[in-house]
């Protein structure tokens, strides 16, 4: 079982960079890079910072494959 995640294609969709995605969250750009590639998954807070980020639930954030 893995986590799949949209979070590239909504952070282009948006015109936002890793750098500016991470100072939002308050994370390293390398932990966008590394849950984009889906090598690392986030912390629940995390996952909801981001959701809220992005204005979608986490369930459309990420799912289990």
């Amino acid at each position: 079982m893995t986590i799949q995640n949209n979070i590239k294609e909504l952070r282009i969709k948006k015109n936002v960079t890793q750098e500016q995605l991470s100072e939002a969250v308050g994370v390293s750009r390398q932990t966008i890079v590394a849950i984009e590639k889906g090598n690392y998954t986030p912390s629940l807070l995390l996952a909801i910072n981001l959701a809220s980020f992005f204005d979608v639930s986490v369930e459309k954030l990420f799912s289990v494959k």
